[in-house]
């Protein structure tokens, strides 16, 4: 009796451990550091404090410290997600597909801007006394990219241009860089190009914060995108995180300090999307990618 009742305890002891084991590392997966949260720099330097109020939201609803991590370009967060470095990120829609073929991150919820849609559009905007009218007059001329993994600030007006059997190269004098759409409409306003492509949701929401700083500007032409710019996850991140973050991000409106934050970025609510309507963004760059003859280009 005493040895059938030991070898129950050993065995009974034996399944406690093993159940410990088990459980440990999924509770020390949340509580091992901060939530890691990457933004590129898309909103000016003035108007960034709503970033830092919607990651403490974050944090603050899922009872987890939150950090902000902010990158120059999208390909840094990109690699910041494949390589595990971050938990949750703000980027683009040409980053998001990329990043997912990559097997790099997992769509979450994306917003509703302006327009109550959670489609937007691409702006060519040049200064209100240039004669341009058209991207076809920008031809020889000086422009602004923001970012060359950018949907509405590189692979639109790339795209327009093969349509035409052009390259960025071949038909612009000279093209830069800004890595933000607020720093190619300031280098715009200022006469350092002569034409950009930005986001219309930086536009709208320059308008209706900082509306001195479009105010030399015109858009000659508006291009709709299909699916806006999405939120993801790392794609190896814990299942119930995931679900809890989402649930966060879509509750937001409920609640009168979320309802503050949106309101204070331009966003209206957060919504689940299909990677679907990523598709009409994969078309393009599929185009380009085809269209695109590197021995075609020539220096300038």
């Amino acid at each position: 009796m005493v040895l059938r009742g030991t070898k129950r305890f050993k065995t009974a002891s034996i399944l406690l451990i093993l159940l410990i084991l088990l459980i440990i590392p999924f509770e020390s997966m949340e509580a091992e550091g901060p939530l890691r949260i990457a933004i590129t720099p898309v909103l000016p330097e003035g108007h960034l404090e709503p970033n830092r109020e919607m990651i403490n939201y974050i944090g603050d609803r899922i009872e987890r410290s939150a950090e902000l991590v902010q990158r120059r370009s999208y390909q840094e967060i990109n690699d910041l997600l494949q390589k595990g470095e971050v938990d949750v990120a703000f980027v683009g829609g040409v980053t998001y597909i990329l990043g997912r073929d990559k097997s790099a991150m997992e769509l979450l919820v994306a917003p509703v801007v302006f327009d109550e849609s959670t489609n937007y559009f691409s702006y060519l905007v040049v200064r209100k006394d240039s004669p341009i009218r058209s991207l076809l007059d920008l031809k020889g001329k000086r422009f602004a990219f923001t970012d060359p993994l950018s949907t509405s600030g590189k692979l639109l007006p790339a795209y327009l241009l093969a349509r035409i059997n052009e390259t960025p190269e071949t038909f612009f004098k000279k093209y830069i860089y800004t890595y933000s759409h607020s720093s190619s409409i300031e280098a715009v306003s200022v006469g350092l190009v002569d034409g950009a492509s930005v986001d219309s949701y930086i536009w709208d929401f320059l308008s209706s914060k900082d509306p001195e700083s479009v105010s030399r500007l015109k858009i000659i032409e508006r291009h709709e995108l299909i699916g806006t710019t999405p939120v993801v996850v790392r794609n190896d991140i814990e299942p119930g995180l995931k679900e809890r973050l989402r649930r966060v991000f879509l509750d937001m409106e409920r609640d009168q300090r979320g309802r503050e934050i949106l309101n204070k970025m331009g966003i209206k609510r957060f919504v689940d999307v299909k990677d679907s309507i990523y598709n009409a963004t994969r078309e393009m760059f599929k185009f380009v990618e085809r269209r695109t003859d590197p021995g075609r280009k020539k220096k300038r």
